[in-house]
C-alpha cells in the first residue's frame, strides 16, 4: 500500500511539474514565432493553406513525390494540369489563372514549371540538410553555433541490390571518416559534449539495417543476419576508430524482431561488448514497446555496457494500419493517438528509472510529451545531462532553441542527400507536419488552447469514441490471412511441418473411385524438383477404364448430390476449409516439396484454397434464393440447377488452390466431380482428396483420378456422360479440349460447357515518371518469384525510352541479389522449375533469345545443377516485339525488356500479343493511368503494383483472347457457369380469382 501511495504521489508531482514546465515553454515559444520576413514564415503559410483542404493536400504531396522523375518543363506542366484539374476551384486565384493560361511549350508554361521545381526544392532544403559534403558541414556548423547537436541520416533510393547496399555502407564510412577530423576542431561545449557518464562523440549517425542488405527478409532471419552483420561490424569498427556514435533506426513492424536481434547479437560479440556509443529506437505507438524495452534492459545488464534508446511515437502508422488491414493481420500499433501519448510517458518513466543502462533520448515535437519527460527526470533526480531531446531538422526550430536555452542537450535528426531523390522523405515530413493530430498543427495553425495541448493524454480514454469490446466482427466473406513469417512462432510451425512431412515422403497413394481405394499396376513417381533424386510419393496412374468407372460413379452420385440443399453443400465446403486451416503448415510443406514453391508462395497457395471454399460457399447461399417476379394471377420463379458431371483438369503450379477452386465450385453448385490433377502434383491432390473425404461428402460425389493426361484425358473430355470440363493449363491443351468437346457425341444429353484458363504473355509498362524503386521490385518479383511459373507472371517489360537505361541497370543489379535455391530454404526466392522437361524447354528459349536479342543477365547456379531442376533469372534487352521470346509463353524466369519511344507506343507493344491475361503499369500520370484502364488489353490490369498474387473476390482472375474461355475464377460470375438457369411460371388464377400474397383470395371485403 505504501508503495502504491508513493507511486501515486510521484505521478501527481510529475503531472504538476509537467503543467508548470508546459506553461513556461509556451510563454517562451509565443515570443519566437517566425516573422513574415523569414522564409519559414512563407513556407508555413503554404502548409497552412494545404492543410485547410484535404483534396489539395493529397494532390500537392503527390506532385512533390513525382517531381524528381519529371525531366522537362513540358512534363512538369502536364502533371500540374493532371494533378490539380479536379481541385482547381480550391486553389488560390493566382494559381488557377497560371494553370488555365499555361501550355507545356509556352513561355508561361516554362515559367510555371521552373517555379514549381524551385519551390519544391526550396521546401526540400528546409527538411534536408544538404546534398553535398560541404553543405552538410555548413549545416552542422550552424547547428553547433545555435547550441544544438546532430545525428546524420543518409537519404536516397531504396536499397534493392547488393551494389546499392555496398554504396550505402561506403557512404557512411566516408561520412564518419570525413566528419570526425572536422568536428574534433570545435571548441568544447559542455552542454553538448558531455553527459552524466562522460564525454560524448561529436560525430553521430543514424542508419537503417535494411539498407545494409538488399534482401532483408524476416522469413529468413539467419540468412539476413549473415548478410547484414559483416557490414554492421565494419560500421561499428569505423565508429570505434573515429570516436563516432552509431544509432540503429527502426522501420516497419515486420522488421522489428530481426532488427532488435541483429543489434543485440552483434553488440554482444566480444569485439563490441564494451562499445557504449550505440543505440536503437523504440516506437511508443506499438503496444509491444514496453516488453521490447524491458527485454533490452535485461540484455543490457547482461552485456554490462549501456546503450542509448531513442524513444519516438512512430512514423509508419498509416503503413502499419493499411498493411495489416489488407492482410487481415492484427494491427500492431495503437489506433488512437492518445494511446501512443500515454505509452510514450509510461516508457519515458521506465527509461529514466534505468538511465544508467538505457540512456534516454526523447524524440518528439509534442510539448506535453517532452515536458512530462523532463518533469519525470526532475522528480526522479535524473540530471539533465543524462538524457537528451531529439527533434527533426526543419521542424519546430523555436522549440529546439527553447529547450537548449533551458540547459538541455538537443540533438537534431538531420537527413542529407540529393534534394530530388530525397523528395520521398520530404513528403513524409510534410504529412507528419500536417496530420490532424500533429502537435505543431494544433498549436500554431489551429491555435488549440494551451490547457487542451497540455492535458494528460490518459484523460482522453474516457472520451474515446472507439469501444473495442463492442466492435462487431466483419460479416460475409473475408480473405484468409497470409501467414506472417516475421513472427518466430510462424517460422517455427513451418519448420516443424517441413520436418514432419519430410518423414512421410515416399508413400503410395491410390485412386479413389466411389469411395473405394484402387491400386493400379501403373504408377507415377512424384519427385522433389529441388532435389530430383528424392521421391515425394508414388501415385497410382489411372487407365482409360478407370476414367470410365470414375465418370460412371459421378453420374450415379449426381441425383442424390444435386438434391442436397445448397446450404448443406456450402457447409461441406466450410468443413473442407476448416480442415485446411488445421493442416495449413503441413499442406504448405507438401507444396514446398512436390512443386518447389518457396515458403510464402506455398502458404499463399493454401490460403487461396481456403478462400475458394469460403467464397463459393458464401456465393452459393446467395444464388440459392430464387428470384421471384410475380404479378396478379401469375407467379414467376428464376433459380438454378446443376449441370451434371464435371471433369476437373488441374495444373501443377497452384497444386492446391486451383484444384480446390475448380472442384469446390462444381461441388457447391450441386455437380459431381472427376478430379484429375497434374502428374507433377498428384501427392498434394491426394492430400486434398483426404480432406474432402474427412468432410463427409458422400462417396462418388468426388472421384480422385490421377494419371497421364494423354491416357485419361480423351475419355474425360470425350465421354457423353461428362457435361462440363474445367481446365487450367497450356494454350495448346486447352484449345484441343475445346475442339474435342465441341464435337457432339450422339449419346450426349447436353452440349458440353468448357471453362479453360490457358496462360498469358503478360506485360508491365514502366512510364517515364514511374517510381523506379517500386517499378524495379514489382517487375522483378512479378517475373522471377516462383521461377516465373505463374500464368500471371510478367514476361515482358516495356520501358519508355527516357528512363530505359536507368531502369534496366537497377533491375539487373536487383535481380542478381535474388537467392536461387531449394524451396525449403526460407531465404529462397527463385526455386527450381517443376521438372526436366520444363527445364529443357526454358533453356531452349534462352538459346533462341541469345540469337534474337541481347542477353543482359544470366543468373547461374552451377552448384545446384546436379541437385535439382534449376534455371536462374535471365533478362534480355533490345527485344523486338516480334521476337519469339516476346510472343511465346515460356513459363519460366525469362524476361524480355523492350524499349518504347513514348507511352502511346508502350501501350501498342503491350497489346501486341495473342494473349490477354494480366498486364500492369507503373506511372504517376493520372492521364496515363486512365489510358491504361481504357486501352490495355487484359483480363486483370494492375496499376502501380506487381501483377501476380490475385486474391479471391478482390481480384477475380481470368483473361480472354487466347488466354481463356469463361468467366473469372474467384469472382461473382464464376459459379453461374456450373449452373443451368430455370424459370418456372405458374398461372394461379382459377375461375376468375387467385390467391393473394397472404394466402387468401381477392374477394372484396365489406
Amino acid at each position: 500500500m505504501a508503495q502504491k501511495k508513493s507511486s501515486t504521489s510521484l505521478n501527481q508531482n510529475i503531472e504538476q511539474r509537467t503543467q508548470e514546465l508546459g506553461q513556461q515553454m509556451w510563454d517562451l515559444l509565443e515570443r519566437r514565432e517566425p516573422s513574415m520576413f523569414e522564409k519559414r514564415w512563407w513556407d508555413d503559410r503554404i502548409l497552412s493553406w494545404a492543410m485547410a483542404d484535404e483534396s489539395v493536400k493529397v494532390q500537392m504531396f503527390r506532385f512533390v513525390d513525382v517531381l524528381p522523375m519529371l525531366r522537362s518543363h513540358e512534363s512538369i506542366v502536364r502533371h500540374l494540369h493532371e494533378y490539380f484539374e479536379d481541385v482547381r476551384k480550391h486553389l488560390p486565384w493566382a494559381v488557377r489563372i497560371g494553370l488555365e493560361l499555361s501550355q507545356p511549350n509556352s513561355v508561361l508554361g516554362r515559367a510555371l514549371a521552373l517555379n514549381a521545381r524551385s519551390n519544391a526544392q526550396r521546401m526540400a532544403s528546409r527538411f534536408i540538410a544538404g546534398s553535398s559534403v560541404e553543405e552538410v558541414h555548413s549545416t552542422i556548423d550552424r547547428l553547433r553555433s545555435d547550441n544544438l547537436t546532430f545525428t546524420l541520416d543518409l537519404l536516397g533510393e531504396a536499397v534493392i541490390s547488393e551494389v546499392e547496399a555496398e554504396a550505402y555502407l561506403q557512404s557512411y564510412l566516408d561520412l564518419i571518416a570525413g566528419l570526425a577530423p572536422r568536428v574534433r576542431k570545435w571548441s568544447e561545449n559542455v552542454q553538448l559534449d558531455w553527459d552524466s557518464q562522460g564525454h560524448l562523440p561529436r560525430t553521430n549517425v543514424s542508419i537503417k539495417l535494411s539498407a545494409l542488405c538488399s534482401q532483408f527478409k524476416p522469413t529468413d532471419p539467419a540468412g539476413t543476419m549473415a548478410a547484414v552483420q559483416p557490414r554492421l561490424r565494419t560500421l561499428l569498427r569505423s565508429a570505434m576508430k573515429y570516436d563516432a556514435y552509431l544509432h540503429i533506426d527502426m522501420e516497419q513492424n515486420s522488421y522489428k524482431p530481426l532488427t532488435l536481434e541483429i543489434f543485440k547479437q552483434t553488440l554482444m560479440e566480444k569485439e563490441f561488448r564494451d562499445f557504449d556509443n550505440a543505440g536503437i529506437v523504440i516506437q511508443a505507438y506499438q503496444p509491444q514497446a514496453e516488453q521490447d524495452l524491458m527485454d533490452l534492459l535485461k540484455w543490457t545488464k547482461k552485456r554490462k555496457t549501456p546503450i542509448w534508446i531513442r524513444l519516438v511515437k512512430g512514423a509508419y502508422w498509416d503503413y502499419e494500419t493499411i498493411t495489416s488491414q489488407y492482410h487481415h493481420w492484427p494491427i500492431p500499433v495503437f489506433q488512437e493517438k492518445w494511446e501512443s501519448d500515454v505509452n510514450f510517458e509510461k516508457l519515458s518513466q521506465i527509461l529514466l528509472k534505468n538511465y544508467q543502462w538505457l540512456r534516454p533520448a526523447f524524440g518528439s515535437h509534442n510539448m506535453r510529451s517532452l515536458a512530462n519527460a523532463i518533469a519525470t527526470a526532475h522528480e526522479l533526480d535524473v540530471p539533465p545531462s543524462a538524457y537528451e531531446i531529439q527533434m527533426l531538422y526543419g521542424m519546430g526550430k523555436e522549440q529546439a532553441q527553447v529547450f537548449a536555452e533551458m540547459g538541455h542537450r538537443v540533438r537534431i535528426y538531420t537527413p542529407f542527400g540529393e534534394l530530388i531523390p530525397g523528395m520521398a522523405y520530404l513528403v513524409r515530413r510534410l504529412l507528419e507536419n500536417t496530420s490532424n493530430d500533429s502537435f505543431l498543427r494544433q498549436s500554431f495553425t489551429e491555435h488549440v488552447n494551451l490547457e487542451t495541448l497540455l492535458m494528460n493524454p490518459a484523460k482522453h480514454a474516457k472520451k474515446s469514441t472507439k469501444n473495442k469490446s463492442t466492435e462487431e466482427p466483419e460479416s460475409g466473406f473475408q480473405n484468409e490471412p497470409l501467414t506472417d513469417f516475421s513472427l518466430e512462432e510462424s517460422r517455427t510451425q513451418m519448420q516443424e511441418a517441413l520436418e514432419m512431412v519430410s518423414d512421410q515422403l515416399g508413400k503410395e497413394y491410390p485412386l479413389l473411385i466411389n469411395g473405394r481405394a484402387i491400386d493400379t499396376k501403373a504408377t507415377i513417381t512424384s519427385r522433389n524438383p529441388s532435389h530430383h533424386s528424392e521421391s515425394v510419393g508414388t501415385v497410382c496412374s489411372a487407365s482409360a477404364d478407370d476414367a470410365i468407372d470414375a465418370i460412371d460413379a459421378a453420374r450415379r452420385a449426381f441425383p442424390g448430390w444435386s438434391k442436397t440443399e445448397p446450404q448443406y453443400r456450402s457447409e461441406y465446403l466450410e468443413l473442407i476449409a476448416a480442415n485446411m486451416r488445421r493442416k495449413r503448415f503441413e499442406l504448405a510443406a507438401w507444396i514446398v516439396f512436390e512443386c518447389g514453391k518457396p515458403w510464402e508462395e506455398a502458404d499463399g497457395d493454401v490460403a487461396e484454397a481456403i478462400d475458394f471454399c469460403m467464397y463459393y460457399a458464401d456465393q452459393m447461399r446467395n444464388l440459392a434464393e430464387p428470384l421471384d417476379c410475380n404479378v396478379p394471377g401469375e407467379e414467376n420463379s428464376y433459380f438454378y440447377r446443376p449441370r451434371g458431371t464435371v471433369a476437373v483438369i488441374a495444373p501443377w503450379n497452384f497444386p492446391l488452390a486451383i484444384l480446390t477452386g475448380m472442384t469446390a465450385a462444381a461441388l457447391v453448385t450441386g455437380n459431381t466431380v472427376v478430379m484429375k490433377p497434374a502428374e507433377q502434383s498428384s501427392v498434394v491432390a491426394a492430400k486434398l482428396m483426404d480432406l474432402i473425404h474427412e468432410s463427409g461428402i458422400p462417396d462418388g460425389v468426388v472421384n480422385f483420378l490421377p494419371g497421364i493426361g494423354e491416357e485419361v484425358g480423351p475419355e474425360l473430355v470425350g465421354s457423353p456422360d461428362v457435361e462440363m470440363i474445367t481446365f487450367t493449363g497450356s494454350r495448346d491443351v486447352g484449345l484441343a479440349i475445346h475442339e474435342t468437346a465441341s464435337n457432339t457425341d450422339l449419346r450426349q444429353k447436353m452440349v458440353k460447357r468448357v471453362i479453360a484458363e490457358m496462360g498469358g504473355k503478360n506485360p508491365i509498362i514502366v512510364d517515364d515518371d514511374a517510381d523506379l524503386d517500386e517499378a524495379v521490385l514489382g517487375v522483378m518479383h512479378s517475373a522471377f518469384s516462383y521461377a516465373g511459373q505463374k500464368c500471371s507472371a510478367c514476361s515482358r517489360v516495356i520501358v519508355v525510352e527516357s528512363i530505359h537505361d536507368a531502369f534496366v541497370k537497377r533491375l539487373i543489379e536487383a535481380t542478381k541479389s535474388l537467392k536461387i535455391g531449394p524451396a525449403e530454404d526460407p531465404g529462397t526466392i527463385v526455386g527450381p522449375v517443376i521438372d526436366e522437361e520444363a527445364q529443357q524447354r526454358i533453356l531452349e528459349y534462352i538459346e533462341i533469345g541469345k540469337e534474337e536479342a541481347t542477353l543482359a543477365l544470366a543468373c547461374e547456379s552451377p552448384e545446384l545443377d546436379e541437385e535439382g531442376y534449376y534455371v536462374g533469372p535471365h533478362i534480355f534487352t533490345d527485344v523486338d516485339a516480334s521476337c519469339q521470346i516476346a510472343q511465346d509463353e515460356i513459363f519460366g524466369p525469362v524476361l524480355a525488356v523492350m524499349k518504347a519511344e513514348d507511352f502511346e507506343e508502350a501501350i501498342s507493344i503491350a497489346n501486341d500479343t495473342l494473349y490477354a491475361l494480366t498486364a500492369g503499369i507503373y506511372s504517376r500520370s493520372p492521364a496515363h493511368l486512365l489510358k491504361a484502364r481504357q486501352e490495355l488489353v487484359a483480363g486483370n490490369i494492375y496499376l502501380n503494383r506487381n501483377i501476380t498474387g490475385a486474391m479471391v473476390e478482390r481480384h477475380p482472375f481470368g483473361g480472354f483472347k487466347l488466354s481463356g474461355i469463361g468467366s473469372k475464377t474467384g469472382g461473382p460470375d464464376y459459379l453461374l457457369q456450373f449452373l443451368i438457369p430455370i424459370n418456372i411460371t405458374e398461372n394461379t388464377m382459377r375461375r376468375g380469382f387467385a390467391p393473394t400474397a397472404d394466402g387468401g383470395d381477392d374477394e372484396e371485403k365489406e
